[in-house]
């Protein structure tokens, strides 16, 4: 079975906002490679930022089903926190990788009353709660701080594979968390 008009603009979406940048890629642009029409377009989306928006949301789904995985495969304690440092590390490493889908569209978006600012906000949000709840298992006597430390140095990590070395981001994130974690 294909799938349907609406899953094709968002898979070309995906690919292409997170490959070239979302200002970069036009709405003619989308409609051609996803082999819809305009009518079809705007049925579905109505505007480019509500696709956008759509474009985060799957992301952010993606990375909760991620961690969620990752939680529940691991025995728990300091071994989640690690086992999501190696996800990350698998991806920073991967051939696709452009950095963070939410900090490329946060720099897109200068304007942070934007819809897409507050997305990006809502999932970091959410992915600092995430944190908190992993150091907090692995017995971190502040997790909130362990959270935010973590936090920065993914960032960092997610910046630094990018735009230099993947391998030394890796392993200077992979330090970080091993630092943090209680002896």
């Amino acid at each position: 079975m294909t799938p349907g008009a609406r899953d094709r603009v968002l898979t070309t979406a995906d690919r292409l906002f997170y490959d070239e940048g979302v200002r970069v890629v036009g709405v003619d642009r989308l409609i051609a490679e996803a082999s819809v029409t305009k009518a079809t377009f705007y049925k579905h989306f109505g505007a480019k930022d509500t696709l956008v928006l759509e474009y985060l949301r799957v992301r952010h789904e993606r990375a909760v089903a991620g961690l969620e995985a990752v939680v529940a495969a691991s025995p728990g304690g300091a071994a989640t926190v690690l086992a999501v440092v190696d996800e990350v590390v698998a991806s920073l490493q991967s051939p696709r990788f452009r950095g963070s889908a939410f900090a490329n569209a946060a720099a897109e978006f200068s304007d942070p009353t934007h819809p897409v600012r507050a997305a990006v906000a809502e999932h970091q949000e959410w992915l600092t709660d995430a944190l908190v709840e992993l150091f907090k298992e692995a017995d971190h006597p502040m997790p909130g701080d362990a959270a935010d430390d973590f936090l920065l140095a993914l960032d960092g990590a997610l910046v630094g594979a990018y735009c230099g070395d993947a391998i030394a981001a890796s392993a200077a994130l992979r330090r970080t968390a091993e630092r943090l974690l209680p002896a």
